[in-house]
């Protein structure tokens, strides 16, 4: 014999099947047509659900952009705290940019400008959003540099750093990318922005080894 599966197995992962679809939905409307030129009730159409549903899931298409907006915030947490030892935490986060740039930088960065880079209506979302990311980065240089609260050093590090990562979404690095002749001409060139950037913000590297 052998024991039932938990009671609540398969409704949870009918659940996440249904989520997943939908941000997919959704992730493929936005950026081929863009945030504000997509309804709701496109997108449950597209995950095959209706609208009564897709709001059981999120409360607005606004949380359906932001749905995985914290994924990058964690990444940044992630690799300042566990840089090697004696690195710091602007060579931790060039090396994640670095990362992210070998893994599709270029194409990312098209798709979010194509979906949501543009929209008046996700500017306040978005300026939360980087918020967030400098608050969680200064939490986390704290624990090395000033003790359970963050600091000036960690304030203005985490600003700084923020700023790198946000600096990759301007447009005149889109602009940029979109004139190389090829994927990986586009490629060295975040790669060049990255190696440019760095310098920039590592006079306060001796603060926060």
């Amino acid at each position: 014999m052998t024991a039932d599966p938990p009671a609540g197995g398969l409704r949870e992962r009918k659940k996440r099947h249904t989520r997943a679809a939908i941000l997919a939905a959704a992730g493929e409307l936005f950026e081929a047509r863009g945030y504000e030129h997509v309804t709701v009730a496109e997108i449950a159409d597209a995950a095959n659900i209706s609208v009564k549903t897709l709001f059981t899931y999120f409360r607005s298409k606004e949380d359906l952009a932001f749905a995985d907006e914290y994924r990058l915030r964690d990444q940044l947490v992630e690799a300042i705290r566990s840089r090697p030892t004696g690195s710091t935490p602007v060579q931790a986060v060039a090396a994640l940019l670095g990362r992210l740039v070998d893994e599709g930088g270029e194409a990312g960065l098209e798709q979010y400008h194509r979906g949501y880079g543009g929209s008046d209506a996700l500017a306040s979302r978005l300026r939360r959003m980087w918020e967030s990311y400098e608050e969680a980065v200064a939490n986390a240089l704290a624990a090395e540099t000033d003790g359970p609260y963050p600091g000036p050093t960690a304030r203005l590090t985490a600003a700084m750093l923020v700023a790198m990562v946000r600096s990759f979404t301007w447009p005149e690095v889109l602009t940029e990318v979109q004139a190389q002749p090829s994927q990986q001409a586009g490629r060295e060139t975040l790669r060049s922005w990255v190696a440019t950037a760095a310098p920039l913000v590592s006079c306060l590297d001796e603060h926060t080894r």
